[in-house]
């Protein structure tokens, strides 16, 4: 490592560390020596000039926080000695112009996908049960033990394993030569099961929300087929549900089975009738096979979760470079987490194609940090005990390093939650941050794959897309191997660009996309599930 700080952007007043910093250690940087005031762990964030309260705090060139008392040059930035503090945002003020990167190696790239009536093409083929409402996610439960145990489609737990050795008496350390994955019955389908708790209660807006993402996770192209379970007098109507199916695809060609079970009679009726008939929709399923298909198909699901202070320079720069590389080739990358483009709004309305789509994405922001507000919150309440431990201490500067997944294309479209993916180019789409409603908003969205950036680790999937994790440091890569699947702190150790870094995560997409590669989220068959009630969550 050649250097023990970075500064992200010629105008920051502050410098990441690289490496644990001991009180009084001299560092060299950009040409001046700097004393250490106060023990610092790497990740987190000293002063280059000397500060005063009210001083404003810039990094990746954006204001992400103030001084709330003295700060003098070499000290650590902490929540005591700083406060959140973001630009403010109004209008459009220019179209910022974009220099794509060079795509020509990937021009006549495919990759093996599953296509579907409506030219959609997915990197999954699956046959999805979910229910309208919680009252049918007892029912859904009891199909997919069935389902899953005779179909075989998933490896016997390990810890399963281990219980069965203490049961019958063995030494759990001896004979765990667990079982391999099962084969099952049929090699190209699989079968997956979404619970939730909405669908009824709360308020009419909750029911309607629920059903644009349900019609969207149909829509999905990783999706060949839908059981929709439903009670029969619940908010979410059945009709409800269609109505939000035909919003987004009037000529929808998937096979989608439901039952409303107040008309189907007894459970074991109903639940017979639903094994005979998805048995045979799952069938016909497995009849499809992947297919080459051009790299404009890939629609990016763009995540980050459980966030540390290197996130920002160079797990979410090197998925910015991915990204922008997908939308030079006509794909579709797609940025959430609105909480988290607090203080970049600015750069990010600049970038919109249009006024028409820059005054969307201002509206949304305004309304969601409102409804924030109003409940005695605000996007300064965003980051987590864990980021702030491992440096990110304020909303904006966890935003500036956040913002760096959308790359530096042209934002083509703005869409609020339940909207589906339409346009070609990096879209902008309202979620929370919260890791799992976001990446659940994302592929009802219309996301085929994700990749979720992680400084700290996290073990989300989805049950639809595959997701890819992508470590900020070596050191997380090292300590959770089954979670990781590309490590990025070869950024942070000198030894890799940030386009190396994106092109190699590009391949490794690629690799995922045509099933060549199984991301770890789906190896531990890790299905997360929560859909965005539209109150306030952060």
């Amino acid at each position: 490592m050649k250097s023990k700080l970075i500064k992200v952007h010629p105008e920051d007043n502050v410098a990441i560390a690289l490496v644990d910093l001991w009180q009084g250690d001299r560092v060299d940087f950009e040409g001046e020596e700097f004393i250490i005031l106060s023990d610092v762990q790497a990740k987190h964030k000293i002063t280059m000039v000397g500060l005063q309260p009210e001083d404003k705090i810039y990094m990746y060139g954006v204001l992400v926080g103030k001084a709330v008392s003295e700060i003098r040059k070499g000290d650590k930035l902490t929540t005591e000695n700083v406060k959140h503090q973001a630009s403010k945002t109004t209008q459009k003020t220019e179209t910022t112009a974009w220099k794509a990167p060079d795509v020509s190696k990937y021009k006549d790239r495919t990759f093996m996908g599953y296509h579907r009536p409506d030219g959609q093409v997915g990197t999954a083929n699956t046959w999805l049960f979910f229910p309208l409402v919680f009252c049918e996610n007892r029912n859904v439960e009891l199909l997919k033990e069935v389902f899953e145990k005779e179909l075989s489609f998933h490896k016997s737990a390990k810890q399963r394993q281990l219980l069965r050795n203490l049961i019958t008496g063995k030494d759990e350390d001896t004979n765990v030569d667990f079982e391999e994955e099962e084969k099952g019955i049929f090699d190209n389908i699989e079968v997956k099961f979404i619970t939730h708790q909405g669908g009824c209660g709360g308020i009419r807006q909750d029911a309607v929300m629920l059903s644009k993402l349900l019609a969207g996770y149909v829509n999905n192209p990783n999706v060949a087929g839908a059981t929709v379970l439903s009670l029969g007098c619940q908010n979410l109507q059945i009709d409800i549900f269609k109505n939000a199916l035909d919003a987004i695809n009037p000529d929808i060609q998937k096979p989608v089975l439901i039952y409303e079970q107040q008309q189907e009679g007894t459970v074991d009726e109903m639940l017979n009738k639903i094994i005979r008939e998805s048995f045979e929709g799952i069938k016909k399923a497995n009849e499809i096979r992947r297919q080459p298909a051009p790299l404009s198909k890939l629609k990016l699901g763009l995540e980050c979760g459980g966030s540390d202070g290197f996130s920002g320079i160079s797990a979410n720069p090197a998925l910015g470079y991915a990204s922008d590389i997908l939308a030079a080739l006509g794909g579709s990358p797609i940025l959430s987490e609105f909480p988290e483009l607090c203080g970049v709004e600015q750069e990010l309305v600049n970038r919109c194609v249009d006024d028409e789509t820059a005054t969307k994405f201002m509206a949304l922001m305004k309304a969601y940090e409102n409804a924030a507000e109003a409940s005695g919150s605000g996007f300064d309440m965003n980051p987590s005990p864990g980021n702030i431990k491992d440096g990110l201490i304020t909303d904006a500067m966890k935003s500036a390093g956040a913002a760096k997944k959308g790359g530096t294309s042209p934002i083509q479209a703005v869409l609020d939650y339940g909207e589906y993916v339409t346009k070609p180019g990096l879209n902008l789409l309202c979620t929370p941050g919260n890791d799992v409603e976001s990446t659940t908003g994302m592929v009802g969205s219309g996301a085929n794959v994700v990749v979720f950036t992680t400084g700290l680790g996290t073990p989300t999937g989805n049950p639809v897309a595959p997701i890819i994790k992508l470590s900020s440091n070596s050191i997380l890569a090292g300590r959770m191997p089954d979670i990781i699947d590309v490590d990025a702190g070869a950024v942070i150790k000198g030894e890799k660009t940030i386009p190396e870094m994106g092109e190699e995560l590009f391949e490794y997409i690629i690799g995922v996309a045509e099933g060549k590669i199984k991301s770890k989220a789906d190896q531990l068959d890790q299905d997360d599930f929560i859909p965005w009630k539209r109150g306030v969550s952060l």
